[in-house]
């Protein structure tokens, strides 16, 4: 389910202090019900994912579609990237959260991680067309338990940005964010059927 803007802004993240000049363009309750200490389980699931393999149908379909656009018109170049065209936003970071740890690697998607709290995770990525930030949350439901939300915050790089994303807009809506819902659900979900590890640390 989609959220309003206030149910990122009200929360005490500290992704507000390093996006000031990014657009916050979506927030999303993830279907991630779990305890206190399960947000290192979600980082991780994101981490692992790869929706070229695991998004269904027509959300696949426009997923590659984005990639062999973006190889052609070279949008996804190295000079694009994290570290050429834009700076880090690691640069950004104080100095108490340099010192914590990033989080995983990412498997298959092209993000960074900046950082990992204990409820608070956060990735970068950039290419020709934004800078982007995944930000993952974790916070109470209301009910004793928790669960997941999700962020995407953008700074769009000029015309060509702005014309992007409002062409892909609809497409997230209708089609890839739907599908890839059902797809977080799924995967968390089968944790319950595997072995669970002991520990209450949210490091990867």
């Amino acid at each position: 389910m989609r959220l309003p803007s206030s149910a990122h802004a009200a929360q005490p993240w500290r992704i507000h202090e390093l996006t000031p000049d990014f657009r916050l363009e979506d927030v999303w309750v993830l279907p991630t019900p779990g305890g206190r200490d399960d947000f290192p389980d979600l980082v991780r699931q994101f981490a692992a994912g790869d929706p070229a393999k695991g998004l269904p149908g027509i959300a696949r379909v426009l997923w590659d579609l984005r990639f062999k656009v973006g190889e052609l018109l070279g949008w996804d170049d190295a000079e694009t990237a994290i570290g050429s065209r834009v700076p880090s936003l690691r640069e950004r970071l104080p100095e108490d959260l340099r010192e914590r740890p990033t989080g995983p690697a990412f498997d298959s998607l092209p993000f960074s991680s900046l950082y990992l709290l204990e409820n608070e995770f956060a990735a970068e990525i950039a290419n020709q067309t934004m800078h982007g930030v995944l930000h993952l949350g974790w916070v109470a439901d209301g009910s004793g338990g928790h669960r997941g939300q999700m962020a995407v915050l953008v700074k769009r790089s000029g015309v060509l940005g702005s014309a992007y994303m409002a062409a892909i807009k609809p497409f997230r809506y209708w089609v890839v964010y739907p599908a890839a819902m059902r797809q977080i659900e799924a995967v968390w979900r089968s944790r319950s059927a595997r072995p669970r590890r002991v520990s209450t640390s949210p490091t990867v």
